[in-house]
């Protein structure tokens, strides 16, 4: 008798993109709602916290010095949460643009770590070559939260 053992196994999804809407907890509040054996992992979402990240190491004269001081910081985190998730899920805003997200998901792709971009239709154009190397594209945290279900449970 053989057994799945996709369906014991905890699943570590990162979350990238846009911080303005509730997405992210749409998508664990689902997760949860199904109880599925998932854990999620995300950049740093409190923008001022995020901007800051290198002041920890003296806050340079210019803004460019900073932000590029900020971005390496970040860097840790989110370089070694995208090498230990499963899969990634890439949000795209309408409102900004997520010049981020697109390095998460050319990360991925160079990674060889599946990744499910969450978008409007809107943004098909724009985002197709980053499309066109996911695993999936959903419109809504709904649909997130019905892929990670198949996934994990077959």
């Amino acid at each position: 008798m053989t057994t799945n053992s996709a369906i014991t196994k905890q699943w570590n999804v990162y979350l990238s993109g846009e911080i303005h809407t509730d997405w992210r907890e749409q998508i664990e509040q689902g997760a949860a709602a199904l109880n599925l054996p998932v854990t999620f992992s995300s950049a740093v979402t409190d923008h001022d916290a995020s901007d800051a990240a290198g002041d920890l190491l003296g806050v340079p004269a210019e803004n460019y010095w900073r932000d590029y001081q900020s971005a390496r910081v970040n860097a840790i985190r989110i370089k070694t949460l995208i090498e230990n998730c499963d899969v990634a899920v890439v949000r795209f805003g309408d409102k900004y643009r997520q010049w981020n997200a697109a390095f998460d998901a050319g990360f991925c792709a160079a990674l060889n770590t599946p990744y499910i971009t969450l978008h409007d239709d809107a943004l098909i154009h724009p985002l197709k070559e980053v499309n066109a190397a996911a695993m999936a594209r959903a419109q809504s945290p709904e649909q997130v939260v019905q892929l990670l279900k198949y996934v994990v449970e077959g």
